[in-house]
């Protein structure tokens, strides 16, 4: 897996369900929302106030 700022989030649960808890830990509580699934992760992150490169490091990581 190879996931990017633009992969969206929804992408990412699809392809790797196992990455929620990375969510869940920086306050993304939403997941199952539909426009959260509709988001990129920079567009998540920037709502959140996190760090976008951060966590596609972490979740590139999972695999």
């Amino acid at each position: 897996m190879n996931f990017t700022k633009d992969t969206l989030i929804g992408d990412v649960l699809d392809r790797c369900p196992e990455a929620a808890p990375l969510f869940l830990e920086i306050g993304m509580h939403c997941l199952g929302c539909p426009s959260a699934r509709g988001e990129t992760i920079e567009q998540a992150c920037y709502v959140h106030g996190n760090d976008a490169d951060a966590l596609v490091a972490k979740l590139n990581a999972l695999g």
